[in-house]
């Protein structure tokens, strides 16, 4: 997928790129990608051959002023301050750069901020100084090139190899494998260094070249969700047919609807037999085997009987005292409890036990290797629960209303949907019949 997908971009953001493998790389893809117009600088320093990133560079020195209409009409500008004694495009004076920042902010402007040098290393350690990320950045795009992976810690590999030795206690000379760059990535003093609070913290693992590097960077991605917003896995060099990004992950929110007063079966579905566990607990222990995080139980009728039968798992309960209004009600309780930074959310029914954790995981990896706003599972000609939301759609699942769902909104949205063989998790219940043939799909006639 393209970067600019892979990020979750919104409009007029300013982005920081920090570390090594690809960060000048990412820069001019996503330049490419945006619309007009879009301005890049640096807060260090850049190299004078690197000019040609954008269409074209303007050079500002301190007695110069930044004007408006230099960003009229552009695809890619570059902006940078004069070159130095060193050959090196230098930054701009602060004063510049905050009438920059608002200057591309009033126009709607994308701002690119190269914020780190590493030296053409896959790999790097920031000094105390390092990185220079300004305090008004939206995104922080952590680069880390997994052509270090395998390779010597050394100076042709890492810059400054001694602070990673410091950080992993791996020795100067050793092989770095996974677990260290883990280690690196997740640490105040190496990937996550300099990030302003409230910047959202995207990790780009670039380089993966060939099965080898893509399964190592599944597994940092993976690893890694719990400490960035999103963990992107792709290759500047190799990218594939729809971009440079193959998959991009982070945490998924579940959120199981339970509040409803099961009218039709005249008992509460909610908690009906299902091996021994009510179909609630099912569902619940099919969010949390999956990998959801958090889990969101949203009750209403049955509140005091649901929470008692949830009481020995890691969910959440949210209370909807609308519950009678519709399903719509419970979709906007469910949503309102999710956290601030939730990147995606799978609604989950409480009288469907029969989903399988394999179905949820099958649903969070086609969202990642796409970033569709919506998937749903498709059983032949028939589309099926659960469904994944991008949290672009949250605003509009807040606008349905009544006894609506989220289906109301995929006429808004591109909808991918993952095909599935096993058409009996169209099945759900609101009659006795209904669970009679949900029993016996699963189990056989006299199971009940």
């Amino acid at each position: 997928m393209k970067l600019s997908q892979a990020l979750g971009l919104k409009s007029a953001e300013t982005i920081a790129f920090v570390g090594a493998g690809g960060k000048t790389s990412a820069i001019a893809t996503l330049a490419k990608e945006l619309q007009p117009p879009v301005v890049i600088t640096t807060s260090t320093h850049f190299g004078k051959w690197q000019s040609g990133i954008a269409e074209k560079h303007i050079i500002l020195s301190e007695s110069d002023k930044f004007e408006e209409k230099l960003l009229i009409g552009e695809k890619t500008t570059l902006i940078t301050g004069p070159v130095d004694q060193t050959g090196q495009l230098t930054s701009l004076t602060p004063d510049i750069f905050t009438t920059l920042f608002q200057t591309c902010r009033k126009n709607g402007a994308y701002l690119l901020i190269e914020a780190d040098g590493a030296r053409q290393r896959p790999l790097k350690v920031p000094a105390d100084y390092e990185p220079v990320i300004p305090p008004l950045v939206d995104m922080v795009v952590v680069v880390a090139g997994l052509d270090g992976l395998g390779r010597i810690l050394n100076n042709d590999t890492v810059h400054r190899p001694e602070l990673f030795s410091r950080i992993t206690s791996l020795g100067l000379g050793d092989k770095i494998n996974v677990v260290h760059l883990e280690h690196i990535l997740r640490s105040r003093q190496g990937g996550l260094k300099g990030i302003p609070k409230g910047a959202r913290r995207i990790l780009f693992l670039n380089q993966a070249e060939g099965e080898l590097r893509k399964s190592q960077g599944n597994r940092l991605a993976n690893a890694l969700v719990d400490v960035y917003d999103r963990v992107l896995v792709g290759s500047m060099e190799q990218p594939g047919k729809e971009g440079p990004v193959f998959s991009a992950h982070s945490k998924t929110a579940g959120v199981i609807l339970a509040a409803g007063g099961s009218d039709r079966l005249g008992e509460p579905k909610q908690l009906l037999n299902w091996s021994g566990k009510p179909f609630v607990y099912q569902v619940a222990q099919t969010a949390l085997t999956a990998g959801l995080d958090p889990v969101i139980v949203v009750t209403g009728a049955y509140r005091a009987e649901i929470e008692s039968a949830l009481v020995d798992l890691p969910v959440r309960f949210v209370f909807n005292p609308e519950w009678e209004i519709g399903q719509a009600s419970s979709i906007k309780a469910g949503l309102n409890a999710l956290p601030e930074s939730c990147d995606r959310a799978l609604f989950l029914l409480s009288d469907q036990p029969q989903i399988s954790p394999l179905l949820v995981r099958q649903l969070i990896e086609r969202h990642n290797t796409n970033r569709n706003p919506i998937i749903a599972p498709m059983m032949r000609v028939q589309a099926g629960n659960p469904v994944l939301f991008g949290r672009e759609t949250f605003d509009s699942l807040q606008e349905v209303s009544g006894d609506k769902g989220g289906r109301a909104i995929f006429n808004n949205f591109k909808v991918d949907y993952l095909p599935w063989v096993d058409d009996r998790n169209l099945l759900d219940v609101d009659q006795k019949m209904d669970l009679h043939n949900l029993v016996e799909q699963f189990f056989g006639l006299g199971s009940e």
